[in-house]
């Protein structure tokens, strides 16, 4: 799939996010890399044999307080080369870059994966 077309599929992942949950989006923002550094790979915990889809950087928005303000925008990484690997074909790329900006939006709401593997919805 050509850089453009996976573009695509991430804004369209986020645009299909009901609209309670868009109105709070603030202060956020999501690239798209080939693939995640060491120092992602290690922030996020993930055994090697795992690959990292995607990676939430930032202060859930559940944790901010009168005091956030004057800060970086917190950052949703999606990895492009690590979904195409884990992918066979076209269809399940869309499924698997819906999936994980979904997951990566439950983070940014302070949702952790914990919660998410307890509920079924990891």
């Amino acid at each position: 799939m050509d850089a453009k077309d996976f573009e695509n599929l991430v804004a369209d992942a986020v645009e299909s996010l009901p609209e309670e949950f868009k109105r709070k989006l603030e202060n956020i923002d999501i690239v798209i890399e080939e693939e995640p550094t060491l120092d992602q790979v290690r922030l996020a915990r993930v055994p090697k044999s795992v690959f990292l889809m995607g990676l939430y950087q930032g202060v859930p928005f559940s944790k901010r307080t009168h005091f956030y303000g004057n800060v970086l925008p917190d950052k949703i990484t999606i990895f492009r080369n690590n979904i195409e690997r884990a992918c066979r074909t076209d269809e399940e790329i869309k499924e698997t870059v819906r999936r994980t900006v979904i997951h990566e939006f439950a983070h940014y709401f302070g949702i952790s994966d914990e919660h998410m593997k307890r509920s079924g919805t990891y």
